[in-house]
């Protein structure tokens, strides 16, 4: 008995096409997996913490396209943010947000001011080198370290764009080394870490060694 091939052929594709067409929508539109390469944001996120980054925090991109389709959130002070590093879009960072647009940022002898008014710090005494600090309303951590006292000179935040600072104050680079954040290079807000790990696979950089996997860090929300 003949039998017409072709709906089975085209039934097959679809079968094969439509999961991975749900997976990039998801990746392109809602959420999508980041993994933090460096000690810059320390101690709130760790090397090797595998965190979820929601890209609806702000509203809808056109994938490959750095316009907001639809707007309805706006980034606020104090959010932990995934952009497009502005010198090289193809590399990301992570950051938290310090300046909005028109603010006016500057550090003195270590000290954090945002229009003027000094951020709110208490704090929460030595871990080895650094001096940590609970910032801000949001009580985030900040570090320090001891024997520093930086300074950076009074800036304003143009319209469009953003000021970025690591929580590892003086081990990061960020708006005061390299400048502002077009807002089209947002991706969206760190949520959740969802995996953590000390080391990697030998040979396999991008799986987690399970004998190194640090439990206690599942599930912090941001």
């Amino acid at each position: 008995m003949n039998r017409d091939l072709r709906a089975s052929w085209s039934q097959a594709l679809g079968t094969f096409l439509l999961p991975i067409f749900l997976i990039l929508s998801v990746r392109w539109f809602f959420v999508e997996p980041f993994v933090i390469p460096s000690g810059s944001m320390l101690p709130n996120l760790l090397i090797l913490d595998h965190v979820i980054v929601n890209k609806l925090s702000y509203g809808v991109k056109i994938p490959g396209i750095d316009q907001f389709l639809i707007r309805w959130g706006q980034p606020q002070r104090g959010d932990i943010v995934v952009f497009r590093y502005p010198e090289n879009p193809d590399v990301f960072y992570v950051k938290r947000l310090i300046g909005l647009p028109g603010d006016h940022v500057k550090v003195e002898k270590g000290k954090l001011f945002v229009n003027e008014a000094p951020v709110l710090q208490n704090s929460l005494g030595s871990q080895g080198e650094f001096q940590q600090f609970s910032e801000s309303e949001k009580n985030y951590t900040v570090q320090y370290l001891r024997h520093e006292q930086s300074f950076f000179n009074q800036v304003q935040v143009p319209e469009g764009q953003y000021f970025f600072m690591g929580d590892n104050r003086d081990q990061s680079s960020d708006s005061r080394v390299w400048g502002f954040v077009p807002q089209g290079n947002l991706v969206g807000r760190v949520v959740v870490i969802w995996l953590s790990c000390e080391k990697t696979l030998p040979g396999a950089e991008f799986l987690c060694d399970p004998s190194t996997i640090r439990w206690n860090r599942f599930g912090l929300r941001f």
